[in-house]
């Protein structure tokens, strides 16, 4: 019989509806459930499938997996899991692309008037009952840079076109993309940093993108402008980004990943002026079970057969 843990740090509801659709479509699976890598160890002694976020990941959940033969990763990114120096390289790893473009985007848009209407301080107003007033800063008539243009941008674009904006993209290659007005290498963003009042980070984590937003960036950056980081933390120097925060060389920045998850809570961002964090939330929306399940239950269906060649976003290691 096959085995199946289900590592996920989610709410209970979402870790039972992997459970119980895989149950239902596959009742010969056995199939273990945890919330935290800490708890994971006693079942990845006989599970030969995983299913988790590489976020949520630890290397100590492969010092003891001699059956482990294929992960399930529920996000695009698979760093957490495939940089874990315990992973078996025979393992088959494989992803979920193509539905992240909406939740993303709207939480792109989010920060980005979240930002602009320093809705921060307008909830501390709240909570003393303040009948403050002060103008907002539009959207309208700005220019997002948008650093990594992928399936994401490619949503993301339009949206911010339909409040207004200019948009530039940053990219490995220049092409014309709908609702992109303007396309530089990624090589070029800062010499053209200071044309941004928005820079949108998407571009997915690797070697070469590890802390490429860096001071140098930063300080090309006009002071009115505002950061956007929804790809990954470890692309950000963060201790480059405090500094030119409390510098006054950004407005602000909205953060939904970090380089360390969760953030510590004594990390100094949490204090930083100006720093609106989410806990990695950009994806994660109502409907992402039912967006993931089918690649999910796709790879799974190929899996019991033995067919590795059939199944869907195989991860080149």
């Amino acid at each position: 019989m096959h085995r199946l843990l289900i590592l996920l740090t989610l709410p209970k509801d979402v870790r039972d509806y992997y459970a119980t659709k895989l149950a239902e479509r596959f009742p010969g699976l056995a199939i273990d459930v945890v919330d935290h890598h800490s708890k994971a160890p006693p079942f990845m002694r006989t599970a030969d499938i995983l299913l988790t976020f590489g976020p949520m990941m630890k290397d100590a959940v492969f010092h003891e997996a001699p059956n482990l033969k294929w992960i399930q990763a529920l996000g695009t990114g698979v760093d957490g899991i495939t940089d874990q120096p315990s992973l078996p390289p025979e393992v088959v790893v494989t992803n979920i692309r193509g539905i992240h473009g909406a939740p993303v985007s709207e939480a792109a848009l989010m920060s980005m008037l979240a930002l602009s209407r320093d809705l921060p301080r307008g909830l501390r107003c709240q909570s003393e009952r303040s009948w403050t007033r002060f103008p907002a800063k539009l959207l309208d008539g700005k220019t997002v840079g948008i650093f990594g243009v992928g399936l994401i941008a490619e949503a993301l674009a339009p949206k911010c076109k339909m409040f207004g904006m200019t948009v530039v993209g940053f990219s490995a290659t220049r092409r014309d993309v709908a609702g992109i007005d303007r396309m530089y290498l990624r090589s070029e963003l800062i010499a053209r940093a200071g044309e941004l009042d928005y820079l949108v980070l998407l571009v997915p984590y690797a070697e070469d993108t590890r802390r490429l937003i860096d001071a140098r960036v930063f300080a090309a950056m006009k002071p009115t402008s505002y950061f956007v980081n929804l790809a990954r933390g470890g692309i950000v120097d963060e201790d480059a980004l405090i500094k030119a925060l409390d510098a006054g060389q950004l407005a602000g920045a909205a953060l939904d990943v970090f380089q360390h998850e969760p953030l510590p809570m004594d990390h100094p961002l949490w204090t930083t002026k100006n720093v609106i964090i989410t806990p990695h939330q950009g994806g994660f929306c109502d409907v992402y079970p039912q967006l993931a399940l089918p690649t999910i239950e796709h790879n799974m269906a190929c899996f019991l057969r033995g067919d590795f060649d059939g199944m869907a976003n195989v991860v080149k290691r």
